[in-house]
């Protein structure tokens, strides 16, 4: 009989779990006996999110932050550290879609805001987390991506171009795991029912698209004990993995 909470006694840390895939994320890593730390901006969708875990039988540790606070984040890796020692799973999902324009027409503000949260932020949770991803028995990292970051089509440039910078920074990253029983990975979820390919695509009927729910497990798949993958890239729509 398989293992109904496989993720029992684990500590995942989820950034965006206030609303869309990281809140299903969030779910399912503790429905699978995970104590999820939530990390968003939105208290309400946190505190939603936690009568959700709650009702489950499970527990959550809810962290309202802006992830473009560096500082914020290193406090939140000593938090973790003293009071767990170790961190079993990290899920990177926060982002920000930014403005779709033509590359010229985009505000320097806009383009290092997106940046700021879309690849500066995973940066400091990787420095922040790595110590504590070791000291796990087996730590995994995986970082929400976007097929964009290939296609990067006309007006997407932002976005794209943030997406790419950080799948080469978890490459480079996993690389650096070869040695270690860390692993890093990204997840490219599709397309999906949420707010921000509701602000991409606002023509678009969202029933026809599948909801964050439907993702997540694969998501979370790859944070599970089990996942030896290393370095490699997840596309739900193709059911495949390959490398970065």
């Amino acid at each position: 009989m398989p293992n109904s909470k496989p993720l029992a006694g684990k500590v995942v840390l989820v950034t965006g779990a206030s609303r869309g895939i990281g809140y299903a994320a969030a779910k399912e890593a503790a429905r699978r006996g995970a104590h999820v730390v939530a990390v968003a901006r939105t208290v309400g969708g946190l505190e939603e999110l936690d009568d959700e875990i709650q009702e489950m039988g499970a527990s959550t540790t809810l962290v309202p932050l802006d992830l473009r606070d560096g500082d914020a984040i290193d406090r939140l890796g000593a938090a973790i550290f003293e009071r767990w020692g170790a961190l079993d799973g990290l899920v990177g999902n926060a982002g920000a879609l930014g403005t779709l324009s033509p590359v010229p027409h985009l505000a320097p503000e806009e383009f290092e805001n997106v940046f700021k949260l879309n690849v500066t932020a995973n940066f400091r949770l990787l420095r922040s987390m790595d110590l504590l991803l070791r000291q796990a028995e087996a730590g995994r990292a995986v970082f929400v991506s976007s097929g964009a970051a290939h296609s990067a089509r006309p007006f997407w440039g932002l976005y794209a171009a943030s997406k790419a910078a950080l799948e080469a920074l978890v490459k480079s990253y996993a690389g650096e795991m070869q040695t270690s029983p860390v692993k890093a990975n990204v997840f490219d979820p599709g397309v999906v029912r949420t707010a921000m390919r509701a602000k991409a695509m606002p023509g678009e009927d969202p029933e026809t698209l599948p909801l964050p729910s439907t993702v997540a497990p694969k998501l979370i798949d790859m944070i599970a004990p089990d996942f030896a993958a290393n370095g490699m890239r997840y596309d739900v729509k193709t059911g495949k993995l390959q490398a970065l």
